[in-house]
This record gives C-alpha cells, structure tokens and sequence, in this order.
C-alpha cells in the first residue's frame, strides 16, 4: 500500500466516523405520518454533533445495589437480589430552546442466596448537571423480572430528559442507584 492509498483511507474512515457522530430523530419514529407535519418537525430538529450531546456516566459508588431480607443488611447469605449498571449511551434530538436527551443504560441482576425469581423494582436515578447547577432529575422505580435461571440482563431508558439548548456541550449526566427520595427536580 501506498503512502497516498493509505491517506486516503484514513481520510474516509475519519468521514465515516464524522457522519455517525449525527444524530436526529425520523419523523415515522415521532409518530407523525408523512407530509406536512413531517416537514413542521424535520424544520424544528437539528442533527446534533455527538460532541454537543452531553456524555453519560456511572455515579461512582451507585452502579450497584443490593437488596436483604427484612433486617439483614450486610449479610452475605440475606441477599435477595444484587443489580449492577454497566454500559451507557445517548442520543440529542435540538429544537429551538432545548436539547431532548434519551439515555439508556445496560444492567445485569441476579437473585442472591435468599432470592427467588419474581419481580422487583430498582431505584434508577437519571440527573443532568452544569457544574453546581441541576439540570434536571427523576428517581424511577424500574421494574426487572428475576427469571427461574437467577440472572438476566436489563436496558434502563429515559427518554425524558429535557436541558437547556446552551448546556450540552458543558452538562453531564449522571445514572445511578438511588434509595429515594421518589421525587423530581
């Protein structure tokens, strides 16, 4: 290969790695048939640059959550069920003042030494931040369902987070296991 095949190849790849770094919403994936509404929400959505869209990141110590029988904390053999958070992802839809952020967020649960198969609920709490500032927050109660095997897999998603238009490329978002307050910001 030559010195120019080979400039030119990474001249493509950085191309191809450029273009997938758009992303946008189709109007069939909005809800709206074609036609006039389609042109009404294609004129309101900009691609955003990956850049722009805010990174997501595991809350350090809340990628982890443990449930115990009833007075059991910190005991090995009381565990009912262990949940983790492991890889994250996002997609920026921009309209005129905001920028809509879906993220999700992979997990793994599995029934400890007390569990049983069935369905439990984990507190996920999603926040946006600007430094000191809140962005925005919500605490869901996520339902999982342990499976007669004891472990699965799982995909968290809120589709729902809402931060001003300037913030993306300086606000970060932040996922994690949270008790609770059960409130939004």
């Amino acid at each position: 290969m030559t010195a120019t095949t080979g400039r030119r190849l990474l001249a493509v790849s950085l191309l191809a790695i450029i273009a997938g770094c758009n992303q946008t919403e189709k109007a069939a994936d909005l809800g709206v048939s074609p036609g006039e509404g389609q042109q009404q929400v294609a004129s309101q959505q900009a691609p955003v640059i990956q850049g722009a869209c805010p990174q997501v990141f595991l809350r350090e110590g809340t990628s982890v959550h443990r449930a115990y029988a009833k007075g059991a904390k910190d005991d090995p053999q009381k565990v009912l069920y262990q949940a983790t958070l492991s890889a994250t992802t996002r997609q920026c839809v921009q309209t005129a003042d905001s920028l809509k952020v879906t993220v999700m967020v992979q997990g793994r649960i599995l029934a400890g030494p007390a569990g049983s198969p069935g369905a439990v609920n984990l507190p996920i709490r999603v926040a946006a931040t600007d430094g000191e500032n809140t962005l925005y927050s919500n605490l869901s109660k996520f339902g999982v369902t342990i499976p007669p095997e004891g472990t699965t897999q799982y995909v968290f998603t809120d589709a729902n987070v809402v931060i001003p238009g300037g913030a993306g490329s300086y606000a970060k978002i932040y996922v994690g296991f949270d008790e609770g307050p059960y409130t939004a910001n």
